[in-house]
This record gives structure tokens, sequence and C-alpha cells, in this order.
């Protein structure tokens, strides 16, 4: 479905990856795990067209996207929930959600989906009358998320979710990401929490200092020492 070949990518002259090379299958969760400024979302940034590469190319559904806008890349179901959820503080929980079908490609058949998403997401449906800024970190995550998946997403991917959220947060956390591949929708998951993101991978990815290091099944990773010692330690 999505597949990155030999990508280069950064900002101005700064050079972040180098060389990076993934894929994600339909019908996946993926995981992409390393430490901060690895650059794991430079990453989410290109496959998203907020940045330009210097080199390589990015396909999606066969189709090179390399070159389109993000504008244009959220058009063919390529969806992206950033960092620190980007709500619009001062707006409805409700307009929030919203505006995840304000795109063209989306607005049809919008209300029926607001309201499977809020089935998915029943803490959003009590909420959705407050100011966004007023709910918890995980109330606005699910927020952020609600928002993505208005945006009738192939593919979602995560940045962070668990960023900032207390442990049985993040818990309820993960097992959403599962629900939401249950359901059909593909999930490329940015994450530091190694552990809870490889349980739920069926492939992974490591990613240090712009490179990718290591690949394999979100268990092979779990199970290795290398990944034991440095993202688990244990």
């Amino acid at each position: 479905m999505l597949k990155v070949s030999n990508l280069t990518a950064g900002y101005g002259r700064t050079t972040i990856l180098e060389d990076v090379s993934i894929e994600v299958k339909a019908g996946e969760v993926v995981t992409l795990i390393g430490s901060n400024g690895a650059g794991k979302t430079t990453l989410l940034r290109a496959i998203s067209g907020m940045i330009k590469p210097k080199s390589g190319t990015i396909t999606f559904s066969d189709e090179t996207i390399s070159g389109l806008s993000p504008d244009e890349i959220v058009g063919k179901g390529l969806i992206m929930v950033p960092e620190a959820r980007q709500l619009f503080p001062v707006m409805s929980v409700r307009d929030n959600v919203k505006m995840g079908a304000f795109h063209p490609a989306v607005r049809d058949g919008a209300e029926q989906r607001f309201e499977e998403v809020l089935d998915l997401f029943p803490r959003v449906r009590e909420r959705l009358d407050q100011l966004a800024g007023s709910l918890s970190g995980g109330e606005q995550q699910m927020v952020a998320i609600a928002r993505g998946l208005m945006a009738r997403p192939r593919l979602l991917m995560l940045d962070e979710p668990s960023l900032g959220l207390a442990p049985l947060i993040v818990q309820q956390m993960f097992d959403i990401v599962d629900r939401i591949c249950a359901m059909g929708t593909t999930v490329l998951l940015v994450e530091q929490k190694a552990f809870h993101a490889l349980k739920i991978a069926q492939r992974a990815y490591v990613m240090e200092n712009g490179t990718i290091a290591m690949s394999n099944t979100g268990a092979g990773l779990l199970a290795d020492p290398h990944i034991k010692q440095v993202y688990l330690g244990i």
C-alpha cells in the first residue's frame, strides 16, 4: 500500500533522513520506533507532503505521491494525526472532529461517519459541546484521532499518540489503535513507548540517526537483545 524507497529528506540544507526505505501493506499495523531526534516525525512529514524529498520515491497504492501537495495526498486517503494533538482549543469538540471531513473528497457521508466515529469514542461523544482546550490530554488525543478518522483514511499515520498520557490512558490508546486496524484501516504508528507499540504491530522498523537500523516482526523485535537493552530497559 505504502512504499518509501531510498528516501533522503530534511529541512533546508540540513539532511535528517538518509536512504530510508519502509513498506506498509494493507491491513497491517506497522510501528516505527526510535529515540528523540531519530527522524521519525520527519519521515511522516515527507510522506504527508509537508516537506519535499531530496531524493528517493514515495508510492501509495502504486502511485507516486512524493511530488504531491499535502492536500492532494489527503484526498487519496493518506491521513496523519500529528504529534501533540494540534486541536483548535477555542473551538468545540464537535467542530474539531468535523474539521476532519473538510476536504471535498471526503464530505459525502460525513454525518454518518461522524456517528460511527463517536461510537468508537464514547467519551468524545459526551464532551461534544465542550471547548477542546478544556479536555484532558487523553481526551484531546481521542479527539485528534477521531478527527483523522473523519477524513476516511485508507492509511492512518499516528505520530506519538501516547505522548504525555498517564499509564492507564496509554493502554487505552493502544487498544483503540488495535480496534481501528480491526475495522479495516491500515496504520503506521510512530512511538517511543516501544513495548506497547511492538505488541500490536505485525511488522516494525527501528530508526536511528535518520536511517533504518533494524526491521522485523513486532514479536521479533520484542525478543531482540539489542531492543530489550536500548528501548525496553530489560
